[in-house]
């Protein structure tokens, strides 16, 4: 296990190339790391934003940054900092958290209980609306083209994670042992196994891609704080935890 020290309440954490991001509660500044030494970078800041997540795409190069209202893009370096989506002024989809799958970006919006996919240009591939009673707070494309989502189930009042189609169908559901959590973050590997963030009870779970438990793949003594967010890197095995009161821990993790 590894640590990168960060200074508050972790919301957001990515990897592109050689070089870690990280985002805070209530913080404009993004924080940039070696991926191999965590030496400090040269910090990204947008100026009078407060970031709620961070995502990048290996194909294509870029960053993406969601404050509450908007996705923002720029280049590794922090330069070219564009406010990217919505295109529309009138499109209030009001953004949450993030995630990448190949060139397409999928942002989970809490409060309108959507997932929206975009492509490489910024434009729309497909708007999920899920049920009325979930409230997503993080969700991730399947290697079979569905959307693993973690969420709120208003009607049983507690966390789930689910699978949904692109029409907003419900699949399948995992509750047992996900208690009410503050936030629900997952993370996909290529043959569909699931990792779930079990903010209340200090664990990392692995699912298997029918949503069935496999195991706890770190417990609470081995992370000592409440895990908010993941990235989830294949090709190293290793998994970035965003620890609630500061810090991302790295752990190296097989799924066989």
């Amino acid at each position: 296990m590894s640590v990168l020290c960060v200074v508050g309440d972790v919301w957001g954490v990515t990897q592109l190339s050689d070089v870690v991001y990280v985002v805070c509660q209530v913080s404009s500044r993004i924080s940039r790391f070696t991926a191999t030494t965590y030496k400090r970078l040269t910090d990204i800041v947008i100026e009078d934003l407060e970031l709620n997540d961070i995502a990048a795409c290996e194909q294509t190069s870029y960053v993406y940054a969601a404050d509450s209202y908007n996705v923002w893009r720029m280049l590794t370096d922090g330069s070219d900092i564009k406010r990217w989506l919505p295109k529309s002024p009138s499109d209030t989809f009001k953004p949450w958290t993030l995630s990448v799958t190949s060139t397409r970006l999928l942002v989970t919006s809490y409060l309108t209980r959507q997932l929206i996919q975009f492509d490489a240009d910024g434009d729309e591939l497909r708007r999920v609306h899920l049920p009325d009673y979930m409230y997503p707070w993080h969700a991730v494309e399947s290697p079979v083209g569905t959307f693993i989502v973690g969420l709120y189930n208003k009607q049983l009042k507690h966390a789930q994670v689910a699978e949904v189609n692109t029409g907003g169908e419900v699949l399948r559901q995992f509750s047992s042992p996900l208690g009410e959590n503050q936030d629900l973050h997952v993370a996909v590997d290529s043959r569909g196994n699931i990792f779930v963030a079990d903010f209340d009870n200090h664990h990392i779970l692995l699912l298997d891609a029918h949503l069935s438990l496999r195991r706890v793949i770190i417990d609470e003594h081995q992370l000592n704080d409440k895990p908010r967010r993941l990235c989830y890197r294949e090709q190293s095995g290793q998994l970035m935890i965003a620890l609630e009161y500061g810090g991302v821990t790295v752990f190296e993790v097989l799924c066989r």
